[in-house]
């Protein structure tokens, strides 16, 4: 029981010591607002950089269904 005391302690010395940073959330409106055209551009990359690659897979479908069967 010994030997098993310090090893204890080892495992609940991390474990103390969490320090979460406090988030920097504020109410206010933005100081610049974003224009219609950077919301059409942002919305356009975020819906492509999803629908490209499921796409992808979805017109391969068939090639890789036959490659995982041979």
């Amino acid at each position: 029981m010994m030997r098993l005391a310090p090893a204890v302690r080892l495992l609940k010395a991390p474990l103390g010591g969490w320090v979460v940073p406090k988030a920097h959330i504020s109410a206010k409106p933005a100081r610049t607002p974003t224009s219609p055209m950077e919301q059409a551009i942002g919305l356009s990359v975020l819906f492509l950089g999803f629908l490209i690659p499921a796409g992808w897979v979805l017109y391969h479908l068939e090639s890789y269904k036959k490659s995982s069967i041979a």
